[in-house]
């Protein structure tokens, strides 16, 4: 089945999943990005959240037992690494789209008009985006 083919309820039943590591990683992280020392509530709410997290995964597993069917599965994607899962996800996507390579004609570019009394302006310091990589 491709993925144009399939429903909305399938579409939607699509999940990442953070594993236990990553899930301590961004608590550690919440913690320390909390706008003060002062603020509890975050705080607070990610305490319950970690002390909650087997139960939220037990109940994850059990929603995906029950609801996994094949005319709408559920996709998890491992994702300790955001950008990789990411890629990982949409190659996966990908492979449910029909494709067929196309021919495509040869592109042919005219010649560049030059004019001789045209000189290029240097760009204000202002109007640049800083270099910060490469």
């Amino acid at each position: 089945m491709s993925l144009s083919e399939l429903d909305h309820d399938e579409l939607m039943q699509r999940i990442r999943s953070d594993l236990e590591d990553s899930y301590d990683e961004e608590f550690e992280m919440e913690i320390e990005d909390r706008d003060s020392p002062t603020d509890l509530g975050s705080d607070e709410e990610s305490r319950k959240r970690r002390s909650r997290w087997e139960d939220y995964t037990k109940a994850k597993e059990v929603m995906l037992e029950r609801t996994h069917i094949h005319e709408a599965p559920w996709w998890v994607v491992q994702a300790i690494d955001k950008k990789t899962a990411r890629l990982n996800c949409i190659a996966h996507l990908l492979k449910h789209f029909p494709y067929v390579e196309m021919e495509k004609p040869p592109v042919v570019l005219p010649e560049r008009v030059r004019h001789e009394h045209y000189s290029r302006q240097a760009v204000p310091k202002e109007m640049l985006v800083p270099e910060i990589y490469g």
